[in-house]
């Protein structure tokens, strides 16, 4: 069930977002230059013309992306960048995606800006939804809406930006730095009187409605389903599937409706590839539910990709034997041996009539899930993607009814991957793993560790085992994706386990276990406001507690073997128990007494501060670091008027 809380969001409004100032006692400057410059590139010589110019337009689709989820968790990028002369505070701004400090537990660092909300801008200034009947909460609670204050009173289409001083909750006076900005109700929305859904209060009448995503950033959709259409076009010749997916994403951009076209982008393996849209439910700290729009350009390695297709034909045994109830780990069916015509393109598998569940689509079912496994070098990260840390591999789609009918693919992102691991992970084990125990830090055992982490994601339970009308996401509500995460974490390093034992897997297991234990410490450093953050301190504190990992007083960590196996299955069970019994109190009690950081660890982090190692990436990006702005004028040329 969900749980209910009365919400004042808190952005301050600062009279003019020109005079933003940097706190006087945050380190900025210091902030800043934990961040690590890395290029993102590809061997374009290996492109098509037709894929070179595909890809400039799907870099120019993922730019509004990036631009929407700054309206999103903040404001318009221009707006809040727009007039700031320090140099210094307008990249940190850029990086963060507004005034707080991601990988700092969102402090802020601006000047007379108080906590960040937890529902950013998703919901109103004040947001009660036990003032509603429950029927509503499917609507109230989509993933892709904006939760707006209604006033009935307010012709259609007034405003093209909403209005300008929305009424201030009671209680909280001008200044106070309790104010939403004075265009949070669009944030720079077309049309602010249309598609709104009214939802109506207890006493009948209403005081909050609804407005699809689709239409409150409908300037950028409509820009992003333009380049989308011009990527397909261009591709359309060489990979004719490829272009129908794109027209297809596009398509569901306009309307929120993503099931179909999550389907055929499944059944890609086309050389190019995006993953665009609002995705994720991080940013929604408050209950969870809201998505964030991210993209991610892509390019695959088909070499890479090959190694690894054996791996998903073994999931249905791994889940098989993972060390809890039987409750808690139904069956996967196994994947089909996939099909493809003489272009390369899949072929349809026999399917056993539609999906008959209620409010989801009567698609075809397919005879097994079309789970796989890819490797791609990623060439641009827009929206909740590079927001503080960057990710390095992708499970999706996220519904649990795809996953279950349909599977997941998990995408390696190699080359961000091979960066994170080269400038964090070998100089953390420098500076924090036994001398003795080093040796063991190497590539291959990142990427296993981190791609079967997505993997594992597939793993275990969707559904509460006592009602399977209700997810376990639904049941946990924002505290899901902590949790979430750490049950990958650990059920990717028993799959690891069970693989090496199989022989399955390349070199000795000390190269999975310790190359984990340092990985932890980087993660660990994206702070406590990150969901991998507080996934890796459960892990870390369970494996500490259990002698798995010790500390000397030199403050070097080792890592026992035969205790790090039993701990794993542990807590492996106890996660997936907590999950499959909706368990919000116990999850609760797990994230306050093992999300957090010790005194100890807290010294030994700063030990990496000191030794200048920097927490995470920042991209150098785009068209024309690829070396390709020509192929976009070009094709701009080309078009049609």
């Amino acid at each position: 069930m969900k749980k209910f809380v009365l919400v004042g969001c808190m952005i301050s409004v600062l009279g003019s977002l020109a005079a933003q100032k940097p706190k006087s006692d945050y380190p900025i400057a210091q902030r800043l230059a934990s961040y690590k410059s890395f290029t993102l590139t590809t061997d374009t010589l290996a492109l098509t013309a037709a894929e070179k110019t595909c890809l400039v337009h799907l870099i120019k689709a993922a730019e509004q992306a990036d631009r929407i989820f700054w309206k999103q968790t903040y404001m318009d990028k221009e707006k809040a960048l727009g007039g700031i002369k320090n140099d210094t505070l307008k990249r940190f701004m850029e990086l963060n995606y507004g005034p707080w400090d991601r990988l700092n537990n969102n402090e802020s660092f601006v000047k007379g800006v108080g906590e960040k909300p937890l529902g950013v801008n998703f919901y109103p200034p004040v947001f009660d939804p036990s003032t509603v009947d429950s029927i509503f909460y499917p609507e109230l609670f989509s993933p892709y809406t904006v939760v707006r204050p209604f006033n009935p009173q307010m012709p259609k289409g007034e405003g093209q930006d909403g209005p300008k001083e929305p009424k201030k909750p009671e209680g909280q006076e001008p200044g106070n730095g309790d104010m939403m900005p004075p265009d949070f109700q669009l944030q720079g929305a077309a049309g602010a009187g249309f598609d709104l859904q009214p939802i109506p209060s207890k006493s009948g009448t209403a005081s909050m409605a609804t407005q699809r995503f689709g239409t409150v950033y409908q300037k950028e959709v409509f820009k992003m389903v333009d380049e989308m259409n011009r990527a397909a076009e261009a591709i359309q010749e060489e990979d004719p599937n490829f272009a129908m997916y794109l027209r297809e994403r596009a398509g569901a951009m306009m309307s929120d409706d993503y099931i179909h076209s999550d389907v055929r982008w499944l059944e890609q393996r086309s050389h190019l590839d995006i993953i665009i849209g609002p995705i994720e439910n991080y940013e929604d700290k408050l209950y969870g539910a809201k998505t964030s729009y991210e993209a991610y350009v892509l390019i695959r390695d088909l070499e890479w990709g090959k190694k690894l297709d054996k791996f998903v034909a073994m999931l249905p045994e791994l889940q098989a034997g993972i060390p809890v109830e039987a409750a808690y780990k139904p069956a996967i069916a196994s994947a089909p041996e996939p099909k493809f015509d003489e272009m390369g393109n899949p072929m349809p598998v026999e399917d056993l009539g539609p999906i008959e569940k209620p409010g989801f689509p009567p698609i075809p079912r397919p005879a097994a899930p079309m789970s796989q496994l890819a490797v791609f070098d990623v060439v641009y990260y827009g929206g909740d993607c590079n927001a503080g840390s960057k990710t390095i591999a992708v499970n999706l789609p996220n519904d649990e009814t795809l996953q279950t009918y349909f599977g997941t693919r998990r995408s390696q992102l190699k080359n961000a991957m091979q960066a994170k691991f080269d400038n964090m992970v070998v100089p953390i084990s420098k500076e924090l793993i036994n001398p003795k125990q080093r040796k063991y830090i190497d590539f291959n055992g990142f990427f296993s560790n981190v791609m079967f982490h997505e993997v594992a994601h597939g793993l275990g339970v969707k559904n509460l085992v006592t009602d399977s009308s209700i997810t376990c996401r639904e049941a946990l509500g924002a505290n899901y994706s902590a949790i979430e995460e750490c049950k990958a974490d650990v059920l990717g390093l028993y799959m690891v386990t069970q693989l090496w034992d199989k022989k399955e897997l390349e070199g000795s297991l000390e190269n999975y276990y310790i190359t984990f234990v340092a990985s932890v410490f980087r993660s660990v450093r994206f702070g406590a406001a990150s969901a991998h953050g507080k996934a890796n301190m459960i892990t870390f504190n369970t494996l500490m507690k259990a002698g798995a990992v010790t500390r000397d007083d030199k403050g070097f960590y080792t890592v026992n073997m035969q205790a790090m196996r039993k701990a794993i299955d542990a807590l492996a069970a106890e996660l997936l128990r907590l999950q499959g019994d909706g368990n919000a109190a116990g999850v609760e009690a797990m994230l306050s007494g093992r999300a957090q950081v010790g005194t100890s660890l807290q010294q030994d982090l700063a030990r990496l501060e000191k030794a200048n190692i920097p927490v995470d990436l920042v991209f150098d990006q785009g068209i024309e670091t690829l070396g390709l702005g020509h192929y976009y004028q070009e094709s701009n040329m080309q078009q049609r008027p």
